[in-house]
């Protein structure tokens, strides 16, 4: 018993190395709200309360430590076990440990001569003062109560050239009724929105908004066809940046269209978002596009609590994948990508086991991933549309595809790296073969 007594007394400094006895607000806990926390708890942004300084954060102490343990904050849903991403906020072992150690010693202040210098974040805009800003021409009106329909805003950008882009920035308005912004570029002759008129706030008539040809298996959508998603506002959410050396390309006489999906707040509330966008200083060596995966043809069963639906596209070129963002509706439950090489080999890209309709994250590869052509892209999502799930809005009805939230969706954004002389539609579809000389025949 000395012994076993002895070794855990031996044991112990390790165990709680890194975590001081006596957890102090400057000295331990402002390093970790830095790094982690205050991209969006700080004035102006997603989150309700400021952690910038001990007077802000000191009364939410004992909700802090919860929200860690439970892994409830910061929201971070990959698992671990399926990749490693550049973006991962999730906190480490000793973190956490740090922050609950401060909230069960009475969350204590300590020395202000202990605390790192504050971060500097810019003015408005996370990708610094835009070259270029675009706003939706009239405050959009949201009403106190009741659902609003997903609205689509139409904003010429009056390129006169093709623009290469290294950063982009979706900027809501009212913070408290945009529930998120989805933003595409719409190239001249594109016939996505074709009725919407620019700066009238328009809503689609209800119908499945696809293109492209398939067969319930999974389709590309907005690949090579004129429209991209450049960027995408959520709580918590980043800006759109590309490595160096790569960009996007808004071609000119461009239209961006805001898809902006909002939620009644109790009071009437007027939004206004913006866009800002940083121009490349040279011409890029690679393009960054965006595209998604799709099975417009799922259909969910009444009371179905794990339904589950797949999507599989080929892809017809070499790219990298650099990113993933999943989207489903309040019903969604997990979506899993998967990727299945010419050797054979089989390997997961993301996981996501417990989605959240509310907190709609992208993830970053750490290393992007090279695949080569003729690799095979499978996307499994899993639904729940029983009684059970508290946002289903009615368990009795057979859910379809569509835009609106009681509908759903199974779209598995990507963004591939490609070569700027690659054409984005060879990915989604192979190149016709050029007829040998003298072949026409009769």
């Amino acid at each position: 018993m000395r012994q076993i007594l002895a070794l855990f007394a031996l044991s112990l400094p390790a165990f709680c190395a890194g975590v001081p006895k006596q957890a102090t607000f400057h000295k331990d806990v402002l390093p970790v709200l830095q790094k982690r926390c205050q991209e969006c708890h700080r004035p102006g942004e997603a989150a309700p309360m400021s952690f910038v300084n001990y007077k802000d954060a000191r009364p939410w102490a004992k909700a802090i430590k919860a929200a860690v343990l439970n892994k409830k904050m910061p929201p971070w849903f990959a698992d671990p076990a399926h990749g490693q991403f550049a973006n991962d906020r999730s906190l480490t072992q000793q973190e956490i440990d740090i922050l609950s150690a401060w909230a069960d010693g009475g969350a204590k202040e300590g020395n202000a001569k202990d605390a790192p210098s504050p971060v500097t974040y810019a003015e408005g805009w996370t990708i610094g003062k835009p070259d270029a800003v675009f706003e939706m021409p009239q405050p959009f009106t949201v009403p106190a109560k009741g659902t609003v329909d997903y609205t689509w805003i139409v904003v010429p950008t009056n390129f006169t050239e093709d623009r290469w882009v290294e950063k982009i920035e979706v900027r809501p308005g009212a913070r408290d009724v945009v529930h998120h912004v989805v933003l595409m570029a719409r190239a001249p002759g594109a016939n996505y929105m074709k009725n919407a008129k620019p700066g009238v706030p328009f809503t689609p008539p209800p119908g499945r908004p696809m293109n492209g040809e398939d067969k319930g298996r999974g389709i590309y959508y907005m690949l090579g066809g004129g429209v991209e998603m450049v960027s995408v506002y959520v709580p918590g959410g980043v800006a759109y940046q590309t490595k160096p050396g790569q960009a996007r390309l808004i071609k000119a006489g461009t239209d961006l269209i805001f898809q902006m999906h909002y939620t009644a707040s109790g009071k009437e509330t007027k939004d206004q978002s913006r866009v800002g966008i940083v121009f490349a200083k040279e011409p890029p060596k690679e393009r960054v596009v965006n595209t998604f995966i799709a099975n417009p043809l799922l259909r969910i069963p009444a009371g179905e609590a794990n339904a589950k639906v797949v999507a599989r596209v080929p892809v017809h070129e070499d790219v990298t994948l650099q990113s993933m963002f999943p989207h489903m509706h309040v019903r969604g439950k997990s979506m899993e990508y998967r990727a299945t090489y010419p050797d054979g080999r089989t390997e997961v890209l993301l996981n996501v086991p417990q989605y959240d309709f509310n907190w709609q994250l992208s993830y970053y590869l750490k290393e992007p991933k090279r695949l080569p052509k003729g690799t095979q892209l499978e996307i499994v999502a899993h639904y729940d549309n029983s009684p059970n799930n508290p946002h289903n809005p009615d368990p009795k009805q057979e859910v379809r595809w569509g835009e609106q939230t009681w509908e759903e969706m199974l779209a598995a954004f990507i963004d591939f790296a490609i070569p700027v002389d690659v054409n984005p539609g060879d990915i989604a579809r192979p190149k016709t073969a050029p007829k040998p000389s003298g072949s026409g025949g009769n």
